[in-house]
């Protein structure tokens, strides 16, 4: 069926398709009617779930992991400052694998004070052993809770679904809502070989010698590395039930572009629609969407830009005393001088992404806090990214009133 849904509200109905058995709640602007529709939902018999009160996100957090650890499907959500909170724990839900799955809501860090939308908040988890993805609209908000409980029960690591504050959490869109039955034969239940049962008792979480730590960080590693091919392999299984697929990254009009746009989230949208306006007045400018941050797919990432002359990532985030941080990370992908990248034929040689040349990166910060980026600022990214060789700041930012 199709409804007209918020963000919100796409991350709560993605939860109930996804049959949650544990939800533990503590309210925070702007997430928390996500939390609001599921106790409706428990409420109303239409979710068989445990729905739990806690005093704080770290309280929550904490639930969670001891709902998953004992072989529960489970689900929180949090933005912002209640992220920050949750912090020590995320280390200890994916050092334990669990596959919970967390819908969190942008919003910008204080001080000063806001509820407005930023990447700050989960961006400063990105080493926390989450995977990470970060949605445009409303119905990939959906689709993508479904498809991180797959991704995290098959590589047990725990999940964030991350949606911009009030630009999607608050604003509503047409939604497909999928059939229950097709969902349950997309999603089965979660059997976790290990499991906290008293009846065949097994030590969690005890004391680690050093060693034999350090394997466990690399089996979480090779379990990230694992995860890029999971996530595509369930996202083509997904089209193939549901009839749409967002990829790991999706290329836009990137054929003969002489400057390619990196965004992720809702700024990628107004991004497709200028390009769609300067390409019909001859401006030879494409646009790349990230979808997947961690793990980063940094292989479809060099496929998609290569022979691209520039690059401009739009950052909604900040490393202060870097810049940028998808720009950062679009740098590192690009940085591998064992790997030589053409376009195909037909598309001329363009430029290597090897040891022996990369196209330049122009990192451009905009929206923090909430600030809303419209064509005009996308537009004046691709025109100072066409006039120039090179960036003339390792920082551009967008908007600031100096």
């Amino acid at each position: 069926m199709e409804k007209v849904v918020t963000g919100n509200y796409a991350v709560s109905w993605g939860t109930r398709l996804s049959r949650v058995q544990v939800i533990a709640a503590y309210p925070i602007t702007p997430q928390t009617s996500i939390i609001e529709l599921l106790a409706n939902f428990c409420a109303g018999g239409e979710l068989d779930a445990r729905f739990i009160k806690v005093e704080s996100e770290h309280s929550a957090m904490a639930a969670c992991i001891g709902a998953s650890a004992a072989g529960a499907r489970a689900f929180t959500a949090t933005s912002g400052q209640g992220l920050l909170l949750m912090h020590e724990l995320l280390h200890w839900a994916a050092g334990a694998r669990l596959p919970i799955v967390m819908g969190t809501v942008n919003r910008a860090v204080g001080p000063a004070w806001s509820v407005w939308t930023e990447q700050n908040d989960t961006l400063s988890q990105r080493d926390t052993g989450w995977l990470q993805y970060y949605c445009e609209a409303n119905q990939e908000v959906l689709d993508t809770v479904i498809q991180a409980y797959k991704v995290a029960e098959r590589v047990l690591l725990p999940v964030m679904v991350i949606l911009d504050a009030f630009v999607l959490s608050h604003t509503s869109e047409a939604v497909d809502i999928p059939d229950q039955d097709k969902v349950d034969s997309f999603l089965p239940p979660y059997r976790p070989e290990l499991k906290l049962d008293i009846n065949a008792p097994r030590a969690f979480g005890a004391m680690m010698t050093p060693e034999h730590y350090m394997e466990m960080r690399y089996k979480m590693q090779k379990a990230m590395e694992e995860a890029v091919s999971v996530v595509q392999q369930v996202d083509e299984e997904f089209g193939e039930v549901f009839g749409r697929r967002y990829g790991l990254v999706e290329p836009y009009r990137l054929e003969g572009a002489e400057v390619a746009v990196v965004t992720s989230g809702t700024i990628t949208s107004t991004s497709r629609e200028v390009i769609d306006e300067l390409r019909e007045q001859g401006v030879k400018v494409g646009l790349l969407k990230v979808r997947l941050f961690r793990p980063f797919p940094a292989t479809a990432v060099r496929q998609a830009l290569a022979g691209v002359p520039k690059v401009a990532v739009i950052d909604r985030n900040i490393s202060f005393g870097h810049g940028g941080i998808f720009a950062q990370e679009v740098k590192s992908a690009l940085y591998n001088p064992s790997t030589t990248l053409r376009r195909g034929s037909g598309q001329g040689s363009g430029h290597r992404v090897d040891g022996a040349h990369r196209p330049p990166i122009f990192g451009f910060i905009a929206g923090l806090g909430g600030r809303d980026v419209t064509p005009e600022p996308i537009k004046e990214v691709i025109n100072t990214t066409l006039a120039n060789d090179a960036p003339l700041e390792e920082i551009l930012w967008i908007g600031v009133k100096k």
